[in-house]
């Protein structure tokens, strides 16, 4: 009668209701059974002991780009190990596909270095290229997934594919806008999630020019949108400059006609929370609140934890991003160091770091807060594990020049490791007040990208520890509402996102006591031998993809259960405006 009986365990199920004894029998990929501990009979079934555990629905990840890492890591660590079991990905407008000749793939993959942070090396050694349609790119993956994944189609390889180097150079024609229309509308019908783009201006190609979706006319952003209408359980996802500093009345007005124009809510990345920053927090939810009050629905994502990163003055990164560092940053490495060593310069980085430009980024400019991590010269010898103001005091200099004086001792190489400026009371409990906000919801780890830069894929555990052992700011059963059924049920997945009777069989196991993340640490162990952020998962003592167990006791096994989650097949429609 069953595969798999899951005994003596508390079920958090993920709609929010309180947690309970039950056992849990699964047949083939569903639940089948959820019932009175000790009422089911086990029979021949593999029997996994939960007592002492909480039984949870499987996390869905909203914000992902796993899309290259699944070919030569199809198991999707380390967002496996910390219970993820549905993850969204091709979003900001970047994928992998369509590709119309092996020019785009070219561009691509160089585009993916600048704006993902993935290695070159990664992508030329560990994927083989060989598909031209998205339904050949969802083919490669089909079958050989560890995690149930969704793809958004992405504008940038629309446009591409269309406009062959034109897609840099300006606005499209007539015919190149329907023509982008139909491959949009091949890639949906394919399986495609829905429609993804970008406007931000952090994001630019690797000839430094704006990446395609960003010379897009808004009448070609909206009748993109419309073709997304057209199809079953489809969705929008976009990033712009509006998502790291506020919206202004434009965004705002587009955000809303895209949204109404494909009858589908669009979600942003990321909805950052910094008490030194109100305003921003304030518009954003604003902006929000005025599409949704307009008939459409555009939904924040929001991280619940700090997310560890380091940086680096040799190599791109956050910090490149500050107003006016670019051009500095970007120099050969020898005028870089000289503009460094230059007080002027020094003063005028300093200042446009601290100036309401920065938006987001002004939360790396607590400089005394950094932590100095792997360093290489006979000067910074003992400096590792050290904060900067420490440092600095010892020294009699600013906090800014002192961090500059380490990193040009060792020719740059520095690794550093910011410390946060926004963990306080004030920011905490403003992002405690987000949480419950009706179009807000959890995620944004990048997972997949920016692979030496951020760790994002540990928020799950992350929270849960935060939950049980920290703040405490909201209660198991809300995070683990918001880590399941609030996600599922923006991408109308069918079926999962809840512990139910005839659903899928994602389940998460994990002990309460011991459930946390454990510390950043890089491997080197991408295709070409480039380094990557992980964490190890502490307390999750099994996951279960689809019915099959893909993670016992925080090490993956060999099963790829994962599905390709298919739109209008695996997804249902999301009517606007939503309320999460």
């Amino acid at each position: 009668m069953f595969d798999v009986v899951i005994t003596g365990g508390t079920i958090v199920d993920g709609t929010g209701g309180p947690r309970r004894p039950a056992d849990i029998g699964i047949a083939g990929t569903r639940i089948t059974a959820i019932a009175e501990p000790g009422a089911l009979d086990a029979g021949d079934a593999e029997v996994v002991d939960a007592t002492g555990l909480v039984v949870a629905p499987g996390f869905v990840d909203p914000h992902t780009h796993y899309d290259a890492q699944l070919f030569w890591d199809p198991r999707a660590t380390p967002s496996n190990i910390h219970g993820v079991t549905s993850a969204v990905m091709g979003n900001c407008g970047f994928t992998l596909a369509p590709l119309g000749n092996e020019a785009d793939a070219d561009y691509i993959r160089h585009m993916m270095v600048k704006v993902e942070g993935m290695p070159l090396e990664a992508l030329e050694q560990g994927i083989e290229w060989d598909w031209t349609t998205f339904a050949d790119y969802l083919a490669r993956l089909e079958g050989q997934v560890g995690i149930n994944v969704g793809v958004m189609v992405g504008h940038c390889a629309i446009r591409r594919a269309v406009m062959g180097e034109d897609a840099t150079n300006g606005e499209a024609n007539t015919a190149q806008l329907e023509e982008m229309k139909g491959l949009l509308r091949e890639s949906i019908a394919a399986g495609g999630l829905g429609f993804s783009t970008t406007r931000s201006k952090t994001h630019s190609d690797g000839d430094g020019k704006p990446v395609p979706s960003r010379h897009a006319s808004e009448e070609e952003l909206v009748e993109l949108c419309r073709v997304v209408s057209d199809f079953e359980g489809t969705t929008l996802e976009w990033a712009s400059d509006g998502c790291l500093s506020g919206f202004d009345d434009a965004e705002v007005d587009l955000m809303t006609n895209m949204s109404l124009a494909a009858q589908r809510p669009l979600n942003w990345n990321v909805l950052t929370i910094d008490a030194a920053r109100p305003d921003d927090y304030k518009n954003q939810l604003a902006a929000i609140d005025e599409v949704n009050r307009r008939g459409a629905s555009s939904i924040a994502l929001t991280m619940p934890v700090l997310v560890g990163m380091n940086m680096s003055f040799l190599t791109f990164c956050g910090l490149n991003l500050m107003p006016d560092w670019g051009d500095i940053l970007g120099l050969p490495v020898p005028e870089r160091m000289a503009k460094l060593r230059d007080p002027d310069v020094r003063r005028f980085m300093e200042e446009r770091a601290a100036s309401p430009d920065a938006g987001v980024f002004s939360r790396l400019a607590g400089w005394g807060l950094y932590e100095i991590g792997d360093t290489v010269s006979p000067e910074n010898e003992g400096l590792k594990g050290r904060k900067v103001a420490e440092i600095a005091r010892e020294r009699g200099v600013r906090d800014f020049y002192c961090l500059l004086d380490i990193v040009l001792a060792d020719d740059l190489q520095t690794v550093l490791w910011p410390g946060p400026t926004d963990d306080d009371p004030a920011s905490w409990s403003m992002r405690q007040s987000t949480w419950s906000h009706p179009q807000v919801i959890i995620g944004g780890s990048d997972a997949g990208a920016h692979l030496d830069r951020i760790s994002g894929a540990p928020y799950t555990t992350s929270w849960l520890d935060d939950t049980l052992h920290g703040k405490g700011l909201t209660t198991l059963e809300e995070t683990i509402h918001h880590l399941t059924e609030v996600p599922a049920r923006l991408f109308g997945l069918n079926e999962r996102g809840v512990l139910r009777e005839g659903w899928h069989a994602d389940i998460v196991l994990f002990d309460p006591e011991t459930v946390k993340s454990g510390d950043v640490v890089m491997v080197n162990d991408l295709p070409g031998g480039a380094g990557r952020l992980v964490a190890d998962a502490f307390g999750v003592r099994r996951v279960l993809v689809n019915g099959v167990t893909t993670v016992i006791d925080g090490q993956a096994t060999d099963a790829l259960p994962g599905k390709v989650l298919k739109s209008g097949e695996d997804t249902s429609t999301v009517a606007i405006p939503i309320s999460l």
